[in-house]
């Protein structure tokens, strides 16, 4: 079983920035992707952005440019660094891994 916690989330201004983090562990030695998917209120859950191992592969097109990943194999952790945010970018931002394992969420509003 793998768990996935997240942290980081927050209110903060247009124009801001925020860090998020999530920390996997249980049995995660095999797990080389992992990522950040986003819900915003009434639409459906939209890729952030992915990781093998430390490759960035994927970057979701309303972010790129503004947001970017990072993992930390050591720490078993993986980040989302956000600039720029928008409101656009409000909802809940949920860490996810190989093997379809979720985490419970973190919200992110961002006021105009």
């Amino acid at each position: 079983q793998v768990q996935l916690v997240e942290s980081g989330g927050g209110l903060v201004q247009a124009g801001g920035s925020l860090r998020l983090s999530c920390v996997a562990s249980g049995n995660i030695f095999r797990i080389s992707r992992m990522g950040w998917y986003r819900q915003a209120p009434g639409k459906p859950r939209e890729l952030v952005a992915l990781v093998r191992d430390n490759e960035i592969t994927n970057v979701g097109d309303s972010v790129r440019g503004r947001f970017t990943i990072s993992r930390d194999m050591a720490k078993n952790t993986v980040y989302l660094f956000m600039n720029k945010l928008t409101p656009e970018d409000t909802g809940t931002y949920y860490c996810w891994a190989w093997g379809d394992h979720w985490g419970q969420g973190t919200q992110v509003t961002v006021s105009s």
